[in-house]
């Protein structure tokens, strides 16, 4: 486990939180279309000022994105797992509020284990639309 501080994003953090998603993306066989550093970039950029982004680590070490409008959140991502930062974030999103919705892909039993570790219980399928190419799930927590 790790005693990282949890932290608000600044734009100085964006290129590690792109490289999060890139080097995950890159190493996960089943994910089909690998975004570019640029695209993930810009995209994190476009969200920001919508959005409550917090980080954890330096260098950073993993990140989470919460829509606090939709109570939703949307990214989830460490560069390590099992040391604790991906709870710590979570538990960040998670004080003071009464409940919390978000969506992983339905092969990604690793991180379902994690959330139902955390509270978060399956919702049911969640159709996300395009672009996303994968079957994923709809995960809710409550107080």
């Amino acid at each position: 486990m790790t005693d990282t501080p949890v932290r608000r994003a600044t734009e100085a953090d964006i290129p590690a939180m792109a490289q999060i998603i890139f080097d995950w993306e890159t190493a996960t066989d089943w994910v089909p279309d690998t975004y570019s550093l640029k695209e993930s970039e810009d995209f994190i950029r476009t969200v920001m000022p919508d959005r409550e982004i917090w980080v954890s680590g330096e260098p950073v070490k993993g990140y989470l994105s919460f829509d606090p409008k939709a109570q939703r959140i949307g990214m989830l991502y460490c560069s390590e797992r099992g040391k604790g930062v991906g709870k710590a974030l979570l538990d960040q999103v998670k004080a003071g509020r009464g409940s919390l919705w978000l969506t992983t892909q339905e092969c990604n039993l690793p991180a379902q284990r994690f959330y139902k570790r955390e509270g978060f219980v399956e919702a049911g399928p969640y159709d996300a639309g395009p672009p996303n190419q994968l079957p994923e799930i709809r995960m809710e927590w409550q107080v």
